[in-house]
């Protein structure tokens, strides 16, 4: 089916809702239909607000970064007065990309096709040649800048949307901005991406790894190598001495819980037996001081937090920022930072370090455990002859609507959520994505007059 043959009852088709009666299904064609993912890429991140970055990325005036809204190439870039904008990455004139690496510093960027430039607050500065041009007026009444995107700040979080027609960015954040707290307020001064970034792809689609992040049922049937080697070293029998990970055998029997909030943001939280062992509580007595016990004690915890589309905060082993860019309804591309707090000392930023290339990183014991997983998964969608999935079931006895008694501690209100050991593995968490998902498509038909 093409992407303009799907219509509203094609959307509600993909998705039974229905938690009244115990059933919400998901249907297969959500990770394998061109024409769905069409509809993603229109509907949901390029008429929505995406993250693009942390302002670390650029510090100075005059640094940028490169990056994607969608399938759109984008600029984040600092001008020289200090102000962050973003802007499409493709010149006026021809169209060529002017921008040409991850990250850097420049006064202005040239065109390396016909010569014009541009300054980092996006204005053309020079069209080459331009008196001998002969141009007409039209032309002369032309925009040359770079087409400005809109874009927002959320403490240090930045977040670009290629649609002016999108709620406040503390709106489309409402209740998760609290998440997002208990990972900036780690150091006095916020957080920073530590050098090493990372990217590969993996073939399979996106919300994969949107569902990954907040699937702790996986943990111990996906991981078992990894946590093998956490209690041989427990056990004595390993020479490694450099790090001490997270032990999932524990988090069994730890109390947790899941929240949804509006606009397909979504986190699970368990507390932390061992939080002596992360790199944060090296500073928790000042943290404590700052912030008090409760924000500490949860910002200690085991915390797994999805800002719908694109990004995600996992903190169990090290704290680790993914963003996600779809390319294809079966393949995605990932890039994905450790995190630090700024100015923290070189103990804590070794044990976030070591955690994290043990467990996070590309060549660490967990993500090539989930991309296989993933790609399982898009193997098994070609049954065409299988249509619902009966992954979204697990925890619905224990759903319930608003806060309980954790999300209340936090000091979150979640429309929905789950409470209880974490052995109960939680599968309603993804119900608040999966409903954002269809309204953000549904709004997009509507307002295209595609009804």
């Amino acid at each position: 089916m093409k992407a303009n043959e799907l219509k509203f009852s094609d959307i509600d088709r993909l998705i039974v809702d229905n938690v009244e009666q115990g059933e919400f299904w998901v249907h297969r064609d959500l990770y394998r239909d061109p024409a769905v993912f069409e509809l993603e890429m229109k509907y949901i991140f390029e008429r929505n607000w995406v993250f693009v970055g942390l302002d670390s990325q650029a510090p100075n005036p005059n640094d940028y970064f490169t990056t994607w809204i969608g399938r759109q190439p984008i600029i984040v870039a600092r001008d020289k007065q200090g102000k962050l904008g973003a802007f499409i990455n493709s010149c006026s004139h021809k169209g060529a990309r002017i921008a040409h690496h991850r990250d850097g510093n420049a006064k202005q960027w040239v065109c390396s096709y016909h010569g014009w430039a541009f300054d980092t607050a996006g204005a053309c500065i020079y069209i080459k040649d331009q008196d001998a041009g002969c141009y007409a007026e039209p032309f002369n009444k032309l925009d040359h800048n770079l087409k400005k995107v809109k874009f927002g700040q959320y403490r240090g979080f930045l977040f670009a949307s290629l649609s002016d027609d999108v709620p406040s960015l503390d709106e489309h954040l409402g209740d998760a901005k609290k998440m997002l707290d208990l990972v900036w307020d780690q150091g006095p001064e916020g957080i920073e991406a530590i050098p090493g970034v990372s990217s590969y792809t993996y073939n399979a689609n996106w919300k994969m790894q949107v569902e990954n992040c907040i699937d702790a049922y996986h943990l111990t049937s996906c991981h078992p190598s990894f946590m093998n080697i956490v209690s041989r070293r427990k056990a004595g029998e390993s020479r490694n001495k450099q790090v001490k990970s997270i032990d999932f055998n524990v988090m069994d029997v730890v109390k947790g819980g899941t929240a949804c909030f509006p606009r397909g943001h979504a986190v699970i939280y368990a507390t932390n037996p061992l939080e002596n062992e992360r790199g944060m509580f090296v500073h928790r007595d000042e943290a404590v001081a700052r912030c008090g016990e409760t924000k500490t004690k949860w910002m200690l915890a085991t915390r797994n937090l999805t800002i719908y589309p694109n990004v995600q905060f996992a903190e169990n082993a090290s704290l680790q920022m993914r963003v996600i860019r779809p390319l294809s309804v079966d393949k995605t591309e990932m890039t994905i930072y450790c995190i630090g707090a700024k100015g923290e000392s070189d103990a804590a930023r070794e044990i976030r370090i070591r955690q994290y290339e043990d467990f996070f990183n590309t060549s660490g014991l967990a993500t090539p455990d989930d991309t296989i997983a993933y790609e399982d998964c898009q193997f098994g969608f070609r049954a065409k002859a299988l249509d619902w999935l009966q992954g979204t079931a697990r925890g619905m006895t224990g759903y319930h609507t608003g806060p309980d008694e954790l999300s209340q501690e936090i000091g979150i209100q979640p429309d929905s959520g789950f409470m209880g050991a974490m052995g109960a593995w939680d599968e309603t968490v993804y119900f608040g994505g999966y409903r954002a998902w269809k309204q953000f498509i549904k709004d997009g038909l509507e307002a295209d007059g595609l009804l």
